[in-house]
């Protein structure tokens, strides 16, 4: 008999608004992200700028609200000037962040025109290493300025005549990693001053646009959360979000240490925004500070040696590395080697819906999420083709139904305990006790009547009989199961359903909805999607559908509760309308 696991809804109960660019993705040129992927103009497909047409259609379909781009470490010795204008004329440069060639045949004009292409919004990183002031004045005024000034023009001139209308900007990336060029990890305050003069600057060109600060790389950092408050504190009247990174680890066949690495974003978030509440105390200011959480991801890494008694020197160890025989690469877009990660698809997938649903949970402060390999989550390829991999099918659920009001999920299942580990000298976990097998996030969205709750099951083993309670919304009649459909990747919209109405029915419909959950008369029909399956499996091209979402039909919802079975290391999906 399976165990039980019991989760509870209650309109009483919200979090906060789910922004639009929670679930976004990470751009940077590291190896075939964009040589080869986004960029190759031998491709069969290629546009007229080199860019591969297979992938700017599958990500089109899938509705990608924002990229961050360019980067990444790349950005900060990234001069923008030298990536304008006629190729031949620009400047070939290298990028000592990850010992590559930078030929700028992707320029500052091609990745906000890429992002276009796909129907993304850009989010743009500008460089605070080396770069200064002036350059990103510089920048907002080429890339936002309608014309009549030197920059302005020289873009239209380049062929871009309106402005491109970047809304985001930030100020740097990484800037107290000991690993970034013009690193500022000895000297916060006076990286807060020169963001605090830049955000002023940028915004007196552009005053639509809103800018991030830089916080921690990663919760493990030695001055975390000081360096994040001295910073801040001296910025904190002119930027919009803190800006944070974190990258979660653990050893190879560790499922249960991977899926709960989502307890550790919760961690990091809890600490960035108590940190940012004392700041506005001390600024008496009205304005809450919001997070962007613009890298973030989750794989499976060999614990390496530790160095006991090293204690900071480890950080410089790791990172001031000068090695003579470590060559420059140039990555020739046609000649795109497979990477793929450790293990199967559904592992991977599991491990980073798991962060997604953390910073569902946390909706109310984090307003921006960029998955790093999103971008491959939702379009997975190789040098010939584009398929759909496990994640595809997880993200674009939560593209499509993460929608409305994050809601608390009260959760009641067996726990585990997750001992601590050490991936290696800057990477150390606290052990954790008592972590749910059971995890979830809800979305309402009361324009369209409809309530999605998600569940992972973190059991590698075990199913459970799940009770999902949702009678403080009222006690509705069920109805039978709706039959769900997939999308073909190329194919814009509505992935997991028939399209919406349109027109005057589509009002019609909404305003029915509206009225309906006004008075909570409760919910009439459940739809259970499912994805699970081989552990070790992977798609492939041709082969893209062993992770499809199937429809539970032995799902059931009577009297405000739906009844269902969680199977082992699966993502469920439960839709009440």
């Amino acid at each position: 008999m399976a165990k039980k696991a019991k989760i509870t809804v209650h309109p009483s109960f919200a979090i906060g608004e789910i922004s639009d660019e929670l679930f976004s993705a990470f751009l940077e040129p590291i190896g075939t992200m964009v040589n080869g992927t986004m960029y190759n103009p031998k491709h069969p497909t290629a546009d007229a700028q080199g860019f591969r047409t297979d992938v700017i259609n599958a990500l089109k379909a899938t509705g990608l609200p924002a990229v961050r781009l360019p980067g990444g470490n790349f950005v900060s010795a990234w001069q923008w000037k030298d990536s304008i204008g006629p190729k031949s004329e620009r400047k070939v440069h290298l990028d000592p962040a990850w010992y590559q060639v930078i030929p700028n045949d992707v320029g500052h004009d091609e990745y906000l025109q890429w992002a276009e292409k796909i129907g993304a919004k850009s989010l743009y990183t500008v460089n605070m290493g080396t770069g200064r002031m002036q350059d990103a004045m510089d920048c907002v005024e080429y890339t936002n300025f309608p014309g009549g000034t030197y920059w302005s023009d020289l873009r239209i001139k380049n062929g871009h005549e309106k402005p491109y209308g970047v809304k985001t900007w930030y100020l740097g990336n990484e800037m107290d990693g000991p690993w970034q060029l013009g690193s500022w990890d000895k000297d916060p305050r006076a990286y807060g001053v020169m963001v605090n003069e830049t955000s002023k600057a940028m915004k007196w060109i552009d005053a639509s646009i809103k800018t991030g600060v830089c916080g921690s790389s990663a919760p493990f950092m030695e001055h975390f959360p000081d360096w994040d408050e001295a910073a801040l504190d001296v910025c904190y009247d002119t930027v919009d979000y803190l800006s944070v990174h974190h990258y979660h680890s653990a050893p190879p066949g560790d499922t249960k240490a991977l899926l709960g690495g989502a307890l550790y974003y919760e961690d990091f978030i809890n600490t960035l925004t108590a940190m940012c509440d004392y700041v506005q105390s001390k600024h008496r200011s009205p304005k809450q500070m919001m997070i962007s959480f613009d890298e973030y991801g989750g794989m499976q890494r060999p614990n390496s040696p530790l160095h006991p008694g090293w204690g900071r020197y480890n950080m410089a160890r790791s990172h001031y590395r000068f090695n003579p025989d470590r060559p420059y690469l140039f990555h020739d877009p046609d000649k795109m080697p497979d990477r793929r990660f450790p293990g199967g698809d559904l592992t991977q997938m599991l491990s980073m819906a798991s962060i997604q649903l953390a910073l569902l949970r946390h909706a109310d402060r984090v307003k921006i999420g960029c998955m790093t390999g999103g971008l491959g989550a939702l379009c997975a390829s190789n040098h010939d083709n584009v398929w759909r991999s496990a994640s595809h099918y997880a993200f674009m659920q939560m593209l499509t139904y993460a929608k409305g009001t994050s809601m608390r999920t009260a959760v009641e299942s067996e726990t585990y305990d997750m001992p601590g580990y050490a991936i290696d000298d800057t990477s150390q976990y606290v052990g954790k006790n008592g972590v749910p097998y059971v995890d979830s996030a809800c979305a309402w969205d009361k324009k369209a009547g409809r309530l999605a709750v998600f569940v992972i099951n973190r059991n590698d083993a075990e199913d459970y009989a799940l009770s999902l309670d949702v009678t403080g919304f009222g006690s509705g009649v069920a109805a039978a199961p709706v039959e769900a459909r997939i999308a073909e990747v190329v194919e814009p919209a509505w992935p997991f359903g028939a399209a919406p109405a349109k027109g005057k029915d589509a009002k019609a419909s909404s305003a029915a909805k509206a009225e309906s959950f006004a008075k909570l008369s409760g919910f009439t029909s459940c739809t259970m999607y499912e994805i699970s399956g081989d552990p070790e499996a992977r798609s492939e091209f041709g082969n893209d559908e062993i992770f499809a979402p199937s429809v539970n039909k032995r799902a059931k919802l009577a009297d405000g509760i739906v009844t269902a079975h969680i199977k082992p290391l699966s993502l469920s999906l439960i839709v009440l309308e």
